[in-house]
């Protein structure tokens, strides 16, 4: 396994979910960088599982112990070394599940992967419990980008039926992403925020889950950014977005509607604004050709439901090869999205500061 990342600023992700700890090596960041562990802190804990009846009741505080890297209060410039402790973990939860495929997981496709090897608790490499180094890197790649004004907010677009207003695909503002992200359910239209709150409470007492997609915007990005045609904006953030778990669809601007329009209803005709030039709409999301065009870069993705939900399903016990049901005891999550979009947030950061080092080096970061 290479669970490595990045071009400039390369990450190694290591741990399991239920293991002693999890943890993040990251290579590329300049000497001399004093980490804003404030905004980390903050970053992690709307990550962080237990903070109320929304989410796993899992409690973990995801403090980061830096091990190397950082010197009187500086970064080095050698790698960064980075763990989170795991202090509510419960592996006996799987002993009796251990020869049990859990439908929707990566049980099944680990243990022939890996021969057998694979640590079944709770998905051990394979879970959502990895996101948290990820956010830490995505924090210190956040704090970076600030010197650029280059910002990044997300909110909850939809769960089920229930749809959240869009961004302004020609303006976002900087105030709305700050305000988002001190928010645990960020949402532009709060009455639909409550319906979906009320939806996810309700599946939770069924024994059930919901997905929903997440809407991001990337503002203040310079024109250019990407490198066509196999490492364009599009394709490093869609890498970057189907690394995290339960991610199964991505879309740019108006994605898929797209194709049911005419060249004529989706033109992104050019005008000058305030002396620079501008489109006059967004269909393609703030990047053509595969490069950023200076408007702001919107995408979309879907995270499935979770797969470990509380009523009875069909399985195999891997063991014996016979079909079984199974009912997964455990604490998960009826809805992965509020604590998914620090982690959107957090990788969107890690590609963005990978391309800009990419298009204009290293000299700006300091």
């Amino acid at each position: 396994m290479r669970g490595i990342w990045g071009k400039n600023i390369i990450l190694s992700i290591f741990g399991e979910s239920h293991g002693s700890a999890i943890g993040i090596v990251i290579g590329g960041l300049p000497p001399g960088l004093s980490l804003d562990f404030e905004l980390i802190n903050r970053e992690l804990a709307r990550r962080a599982p237990g903070w109320n009846n929304l989410t796993s009741q899992r409690r973990e505080r995801d403090e980061i112990e830096i091990l190397s890297g950082y010197f009187n209060n500086r970064t080095t410039g050698t790698p960064l070394c980075g763990i989170i402790r795991n202090k509510d973990s419960k592996p006996e939860d799987y002993k009796e599940i251990k020869n049990l495929i859990r439908p929707g997981h990566g049980d099944y496709t680990g243990h022939i992967k890996y021969k057998g090897f694979n640590d079944y608790r709770g998905g051990g490499h394979f879970s959502g419990r990895l996101t948290a180094p990820i956010v830490f890197g995505g924090a210190i790649a956040k704090q970076i980008l600030m010197k650029r004004n280059i910002a990044i907010g997300s909110h909850i677009k939809s769960i089920l039926d229930i749809e959240d207003r869009s961004f302004n695909k020609i303006s976002v503002e900087e105030e709305l992403i700050l305000d988002l992200a001190a928010r645990h359910f960020p949402v532009l239209d709060e009455d639909q925020g409550r319906k979906m709150e009320k939806i996810i409470s309700q599946v939770r007492k069924e024994g059930d889950s919901v997905g929903g997609t997440i809407e991001t915007a990337i503002i203040n990005v310079p024109v250019g950014l990407g490198e066509p045609f196999f490492h364009s904006v599009e394709s490093r953030l869609s890498q970057m977005m189907f690394s995290i778990p339960s991610v199964k669809a991505i879309e740019f601007g108006i994605g898929f509607d797209m194709g049911n329009a005419k060249g004529s209803q989706v033109k992104d005709e050019y005008i000058i604004k305030d002396g620079k030039i501008k489109t006059l709409e967004n269909h393609n999301g703030g990047i053509v050709g595969g490069l950023s065009n200076g408007m702001p870069i919107i995408f979309t993705i879907a995270l499935k439901p979770t797969p470990s939900i509380g009523l009875t399903q069909k399985t195999v016990n891997i063991e014996s090869m016979e079909e079984v049901e199974i009912n997964i005891k455990g604490r998960h999550d009826p809805c992965i999205l509020p604590r998914a979009i620090p982690v959107v947030e957090g990788g969107t950061a890690l590609v963005i500061l990978d391309l800009l080092i990419e298009m204009e080096g290293r000299s700006w970061m300091n």
